[in-house]
């Protein structure tokens, strides 16, 4: 094993799934770790399956899961990137063959669903976690820092954007799906926005929400108001049809506030194909760092290192050396209440308690 990345032998780690998700996350990621080894990436999609094999010479393709859970004793990590609806049936099974698994968001459909996971892999003493990604993400870190260090005060509101110019919806499963499926804005971008949020302020107490299908296909577009149990407010916008995009935070507190724009750079780059890692890796310009203060009186905040490798060197450690979860369980089966919750604000056009 590479030095430093503990001392076990290497995990083997096959993914399921080489959609976007697959091709510029996880792969990726996986790739670049140490002590980890992209061992087999399971599709049955020719296309995908010669872009495995040109990208990592050295990873096997597996046309089906069939053959996978034929050959599961070859392999520690199984990660889940495959169609949503499909993730919480192909975790258990992984659960039950005997792999540690990782899951792509959303960890799955229903509430149910995700405690009933939690509760298998408790019962098989397994590894199973999230991929939250955006946890990492360089403006998030920063947030969490001001609010932690006490700069801003006591915050009572946060406001947080995924807002995109897409004027015309796909025809796939995530932008013609319906919710059942876990098709639609609100499952794939919903679960970043809410995990961020109870992430610095705690559970949930009620939601309020407003989704539209303004394309004709999927929810493309929704808002939703929480309101924690500890009294902030979090306000999230998600939108495919922001012609003019809003700022990605807004923390508002009683000493002041902090504003940035624009996303993380890490998406963007492991899009363009970089390997992860590297001297500048998550480092953001100081053009793009926010804004803290108060009007008239702003100064511009170090952002912190964006780090999604940080992700996959925490799952190694779990499977490998028993160490915490890098995304726990029972934060991530609250982020989808949530969103059932908000899917029952809008049919009943109300505020909705969680317990």
């Amino acid at each position: 094993m590479t030095p430093g990345a503990g001392s076990g032998p290497e995990l083997h780690v096959v993914l399921l799934g080489y959609g976007k998700g697959g091709e510029v996350f996880h792969a990726p990621l996986i790739d670049a770790t140490p002590g980890l080894r992209l061992s087999a990436v399971v599709t049955g999609d020719p296309g995908r399956a010669a872009a495995v094999r040109a990208r990592y010479p050295g990873t096997e393709v597996i046309a089906d899961t069939g053959e996978l859970w034929r050959r599961s004793g070859e392999f520690e990590i199984a990660v889940i990137t495959t169609p949503n609806s499909t993730h919480a049936p192909l975790a258990r099974t992984a659960l039950k063959a005997g792999l540690a698994v990782v899951v792509d968001k959303p960890f799955a459909v229903t509430s149910a669903d995700a405690a009933e996971l939690a509760d298998l892999a408790d019962s098989l003493g397994q590894v199973l976690t999230v991929f939250q990604n955006r946890r990492w993400d360089s403006d998030f870190l920063t947030v969490w820092r001001l609010i932690d260090d006490g700069a801003l005060g006591r915050v009572h509101r946060f406001e947080s954007r995924f807002e995109r110019w897409r004027p015309h919806a796909k025809d796939t499963w995530r932008e013609q799906g319906g919710a059942d499926e876990g098709g639609g804005i609100l499952y794939d971008l919903g679960p970043h926005l809410i995990d961020q949020a109870v992430n610095l302020f705690g559970p949930v107490a009620s939601v309020y929400a407003e989704v539209d299908a303004l394309r004709g296909g999927a929810d493309d577009d929704a808002f939703l108001a929480l309101r924690h149990r500890g009294g902030v407010r979090s306000h999230l916008w998600m939108s495919a049809l922001a012609a003019q995009l809003g700022p990605r935070f807004r923390a508002l507190g009683d000493k002041g506030a902090y504003t940035v724009h624009g996303l993380d750079s890490q998406e963007a780059r492991l899009g363009a194909g970089e390997r992860p890692g590297g001297d500048d890796w998550g480092v953001e310009p100081e053009e793009r760092w926010g804004l803290a203060g108060t009007d008239g009186d702003l100064h511009r905040v170090h952002s912190e290192r964006g780090d999604y490798p940080a992700f996959y060197a925490a799952v190694r450690e779990a499977v490998g050396e028993g160490d915490p979860l890098p995304v726990n369980l029972h934060e991530v089966v609250h982020g989808i209440a949530v969103i059932e919750a908000a899917l029952r604000s809008v049919r009943e056009g109300a505020v909705v308690p969680l317990d």
